[in-house]
């Protein structure tokens, strides 16, 4: 059944019963768990330690270097020799990787190089490498269990190791993971990994044989090909009917939609954030107004990577893969899709000006307008004169088509050219299509362009 080589037959069989057949005849009197060693020393050792642990809760064994402590003495001695004096005396003889436990060099073999996954959970399709990972997926996912509360906070968590991680991270502010390459700092040593391999190393290495996509890591990469390819969406919010492909998205969406939480505030204004990620990616953007995201085909510069891609993607490919299947309009980003089928087709207007009887769409709309109509703010003011707009994107377009004389946007019909790809879209519609899409509700008259429609009903009506 497995490699495994044993000194003595009893040895064999007492493996052979507890690990494939899975029997735990033996139980403890305080509380539910069993054991499957019958009584003996073996027993009786297991049995003292598992009380000592958990129902005393005892941790005898400190460590002279750091304030850790122990239940087992083992696990001191393993904290001793990998964590202070950093060794790693296992290698795996398929690669380079080196480990300080052989356990860990034996779940490296057993996961990576052969590709076993042995333990199944009966509940989905789900597949571990780990026993201790289905216990905690089983818990966590299908019984809803999170038994860790952070006493700094009202956050829960499935695991300890989990717990303790956020309260290093968020409540102590602590980044004990350093990059030897550059001075960047991580709280998570998985995260200083991802950082040297994609940065640094410039490393990919799971591409999915599907599409040309690569990834990082590759628990990314499985979730793409169940979610993506396969359509798989296992995770159902017990609040809505929408479903997801990964639990910690099903989380997440329970977290900022039904609880409305926003735990992550920003130090230098009042603003805050449902996601961690989104606060650091305000605090580099507006706070220290970086864009380290440089296009290769054009000099422009982006705030966030996935805004670079966007970019690339949909103005040097020109592609739109989003479609709506109300309409024929096309987006070059999920989240535009979204947006326009929410306020053109469900006519959803959920914020409203508490200045106005204007509603709007999404609430950035709803502040750009606050910021340009009741406070009649211009806070972009063109370098090569004095003009000044209200709208950033505003500004650009007088750049690029005033000082830079641009038309970048030709019709392929006919020989005119435009400074803006929307006035392009609205001449194809209207000179070539024929289209007046904009009919005013207190006449019959129609208009080829919404301007003209508003300009009509401000004059005549």
């Amino acid at each position: 059944m497995c490699l495994k080589q044993f000194n003595t037959t009893h040895s064999l069989l007492l493996h052979m019963k507890t690990v494939h057949e899975g029997r735990k005849d033996y139980e403890c009197d305080n509380c539910e768990k069993k054991f499957g060693h019958k009584p003996s020393l073996l027993f009786l050792q297991n049995l003292f330690r598992h009380r000592k642990t958990v129902h005393e809760g005892r941790k005898d064994f400190a460590c002279d270097d750091c304030d850790k402590t122990f239940a087992l003495k083992q696990h001191l001695l393993d904290h001793q020799r990998t964590v202070h004096e950093g060794r790693k005396d296992y290698a795996c003889d398929k690669c380079e990787k080196k480990f300080g436990q052989i356990s860990y060099l034996l779940f490296h073999q057993r996961t990576v190089h052969e590709g076993r996954r042995d333990y199944e959970c009966d509940n989905c399709e789900k597949k571990f490498g780990k026993r201790s990972h289905l216990l905690v997926h089983q818990r966590t996912v299908h019984e809803g269990r999170k038994d860790y509360v952070c006493d700094r906070c009202e956050n829960k968590f499935g695991n300890k190791s989990d717990m303790l991680k956020h309260q290093r991270t968020v409540h102590e502010g602590r980044k004990d993971y350093s990059c030897g390459n550059c001075e960047k700092k991580f709280g998570r040593k998985a995260d200083l990994f991802v950082h040297q391999k994609t940065v640094h190393e410039g490393r990919k290495d799971f591409a999915c044989d599907k599409c040309e996509k690569k990834f990082v890591r590759k628990l990314d990469f499985l979730n793409h090909q169940s979610t993506v390819h396969e359509g798989r969406k296992g995770f159902t919010c017990d609040r809505c009917d929408k479903t997801f492909g990964h639990v910690s998205n099903l989380f997440r969406h329970r977290k900022t939609v039904h609880e409305g939480r926003k735990d992550f505030a920003c130090d230098d204004c009042d603003k805050t954030f449902a996601l961690k990620h989104h606060l650091l990616d305000h605090q580099r953007t507006v706070h220290e107004g970086r864009k380290d995201y440089v296009c290769g085909k054009c000099e422009k510069k982006f705030g966030r990577k996935a805004d670079l891609f966007v970019h690339q993607k949909t103005v040097h490919e020109g592609r739109k893969d989003f479609a709506c299947d109300n309409c024929e309009k096309k987006f070059g980003d999920k989240r535009y899709l979204r947006k326009h089928q929410k306020t053109v087709h469900e006519g959803q207007k959920d914020y409203a000006c508490d200045m106005c009887e204007n509603k709007f769409g999404n609430k950035s709309d709803m502040l750009k307008h606050q910021r340009t109509v009741h406070d009649s703010r211009k806070d972009y003011t063109c370098d090569k004169c004095k003009k000044k707009f209200a709208l950033k994107l505003s500004l650009l377009f007088h750049q690029r088509t005033v000082h830079e004389g641009r038309k970048d946007f030709a019709c392929d019909k006919c020989e005119k050219k435009f400074g803006h790809r929307s006035n392009l879209h609205g001449h194809q519609r209207t000179v070539h299509e024929g289209r007046k899409d904009y009919t005013c509700d207190k006449c019959e008259k129609k208009f080829g362009h919404k301007s003209n429609l508003l300009r009509h009903q401000k004059r005549i009506h």
